[in-house]
């Protein structure tokens, strides 16, 4: 008995078998770039953000695909998936999409990828090479993904985020002005924020304690007072 090719199901493989990074330079900006847009929209419930995972666009055709570095699919809910499987998710493509650059990335090959975000409906897409230290950001006009001419202070228009260079290296800049920061960043600033407010709770304590202290010593003297027949509000 033969099946026929519609009763066949296509698998889309969760791995396209290459390695999300080349060298922990691209790693870490990938990781920082994703998390910081996690952390940026935790508390919009309809922000997906993914890092290295990979997008079908077509039901079907399990050969057309791309792993962006990291993704942002605005009107998709959070949660854990395995791939981006477009049909599955409204027919919503990724509006923003990054790609950070490694020695072994070709000029044909990011060609490609700009070519498969053009056609595929993605808004905004930045290349940034962490080597040469130099951003390149495209945004949609009139069905093509063109060039935008100046990165510098440059606001995207869905994220809020601004891309700016201080001391020739990219910064990210939240709407809110602060600053992307590493995990290591993030977790110092944790800790510091920690340690502050347990100063200030240490300082509060203390302060109620003499403050206590104070009230007893007061009461102390007004009870001597009033044993030596002397009247406190006489006084």
């Amino acid at each position: 008995m033969t099946l026929s090719s519609s009763a066949v199901s296509v698998v889309y493989p969760d791995s396209d078998g290459l390695p999300m990074s080349d060298n922990t330079e691209q790693f870490r900006w990938i990781v920082m770039i994703k998390e910081n847009l996690e952390i940026l929209f935790a508390s919009t419930l309809d922000v997906f953000v993914a890092g290295d995972l990979l997008w079908y666009p077509i039901e079907g055709d399990n050969k057309t695909r791309i792993g962006p570095d990291v993704m942002v699919a605005f009107g998709r809910p959070k949660g854990k998936r395995g791939s981006y499987q477009q049909w599955k998710e409204q027919n919503i493509a990724p509006q923003v999409t990054f790609e950070i650059l490694s020695p072994s990335n070709t000029g044909p090959e990011m060609a490609t990828k700009r070519s498969f975000y053009e056609r595929h409906g993605v808004e905004e897409y930045y290349v940034y090479d962490p080597d040469r230290l130099r951003l390149t950001g495209f945004t949609r006009q009139g069905g093509q993904l063109i060039a935008i001419a100046s990165m510098e202070g440059w606001v995207s228009p869905l994220l809020g985020i601004r891309f700016t260079r201080q001391n020739g290296d990219l910064e990210i800049y939240r709407p809110d002005g602060r600053r992307f920061l590493s995990s290591v960043e993030l977790d110092r600033r944790a800790e510091q924020a920690l340690n502050e407010a347990e100063a200030a709770q240490a300082q509060a304590e203390e302060e109620r304690a003499l403050r206590l202290a104070a009230e007893a010593r007061m009461a102390e003297m007004i009870e001597q007072m009033r044993r030596l027949g002397i009247d406190p509000e006489q006084v």
